[in-house]
């Protein structure tokens, strides 16, 4: 990988270093980093990998890995440590042994070792940069905005949230439901209309993964500069089918997964009853606080995706669908005529509904008008018929109406062996 290598020549020419903690100018030195790695990775005489000892100048690769693609290395990562204490990290993708994608980031050194990232930009083929992205961070040191950056790595003036801060507003009323997601923009006046308050005003739920009062939708357990923001999207929903419903946000905690069983006695004194939680993995102790935590309460319902690996969930489980509780309720995505939507996953002893979730209308992380798909989407449509039927029969428990909603399904037309446990429910939306 000759062309990874020269940069490294580059950077020492066009990166100024700047002393560990001082305050950041990051975006001029980000750039000029960014520039000459992705403008070398085209340089490059293989893609083969080399020694991770190796220094030039005083700029170290300190870590490297390799990746096959249909039997022959495809995908490369390398991370580079600069004379200033900040990081590079390389990504390369190379099928063939042709380079298709070129990316990297900068990582600024915060002090005591940590870093935290600054900025991207991601190039094709040619290593010509398409564009790039830019964190901001706030007074306490929190990713605050991300900032678009065009080829030129400039600012395109368009920009997004990654932590805003709440709205004022009053308590709504209405049956309490917890959502346990990557959070959610509550800055959208549809939502934010919704949020449970204290007497106070102030937003209940929490960010358990930030550990802050901010449950903002961003998943950025993938990448900081390219989050998920799945959230909104499952909370346009729920607003929309239970329009009186009192939403109770909660981001998860990807980074300490134990802290589910906070998230679930939270949401318990919070008098929530209705838990959605359209999430889940294949790492069975990753769940077991949340399943210790649910078992302890049989009076609320967890309203859980079945996932989207289209696998038959009973041979190869997700979690916490596979839990087996009494108090989860499992759904996962039909069609509108009741067939298992492509991609879902299904099983006769651990699912037990399915629902139309498929080309569903909802909003998105900016309040945009968007379509979605996928099991995650069955679960606001069941929490929203669950809050409704509790609005109407206030006695009721998780037990109640779990049973309530089971005697809505039917034998799908097109599976003639059940896929689902109890059937489909064609019409969710219908009080019934």
């Amino acid at each position: 990988m000759g062309g990874i290598l020269l940069f490294l020549s580059f950077l020492l020419l066009g990166y100024a270093p700047r002393p560990v903690g001082a305050a950041p100018d990051g975006p001029v030195d980000a750039r000029r980093v960014l520039r000459h790695a992705l403008a070398a990775a085209c340089d490059a005489a293989d893609m083969r990998p080399r020694d991770p000892g190796w220094r030039l100048g005083q700029a170290t690769l300190v870590e490297e890995s390799v990746f096959d693609l249909g039997g022959r290395p495809g995908r490369l990562r390398r991370l580079f440590r600069l004379p200033s204490g900040d990081e590079l990290r390389m990504r390369l993708f190379f099928p063939g042994g042709r380079l298709r994608r070129a990316g990297a980031d900068v990582y600024q050194a915060t002090g005591g070792g940590a870093t935290r990232p600054v900025m991207t930009a991601t190039a094709g083929g040619d290593c010509r940069i398409a564009g790039g992205r830019r964190i901001l961070y706030d007074g306490r040191g929190r990713a605050a905005e991300l900032v678009f950056l065009g080829p030129d790595l400039e600012d395109t003036g368009h920009r997004e949230p990654l932590n805003a801060p709440v709205p004022a507003g009053a308590d709504p009323g209405g049956v309490t439901v917890a959502h346990v997601d990557s959070g959610i923009n509550y800055t959208i006046p549809a939502l934010a209309a919704r949020l449970a308050r204290d007497p106070a005003g102030r937003a209940l739920g929490y960010d358990y993964w930030d550990m802050d009062d901010r449950p903002f939708d961003a998943d950025t357990g993938r990448s900081p500069f390219f989050p998920l923001r799945h959230g909104t999207r499952v909370a346009g929903i729920l607003v929309r089918e239970a329009p009186d419903v009192r939403l109770l946000p909660y981001r998860y905690p990807r980074p300490a997964m134990g802290r589910m069983a906070d998230i679930v006695a939270d949401a318990d004194a919070n008098g929530a009853l209705i838990v959605a939680l359209p999430m889940g993995s294949n790492d069975p102790g990753a769940w077991r606080p949340f399943a210790e935590a649910a078992g302890l309460r049989p009076h609320m319902l967890f309203v859980i995706s079945a996932g989207n690996n289209g696998r038959d969930i009973d041979a190869e489980p997700v979690y916490p669908a596979a839990l087996g509780l009494e108090n989860l309720l499992v759904v996962t995505a039909s069609d509108a005529t009741g067939r298992l939507a492509p991609g879902s996953n299904w099983g006769p002893e651990h699912v037990d509904v399915m629902v139309d979730a498929e080309n569903l209308d909802t909003i998105d992380h900016r309040g945009a008008r968007t379509k979605v798909s996928g099991s995650s989407f069955a679960v606001p449509r069941i929490a929203a018929l669950a809050a409704r039927l509790a609005k109407k029969h206030p006695t009721w428990r998780a037990a109640e109406l779990k049973k309530a909603i089971l005697a809505r399904a039917r034998r799908s037309p097109f599976h003639p062996r059940p896929v689902v446990r109890y059937g489909w429910i064609p019409y969710p939306q219908e009080d019934g």
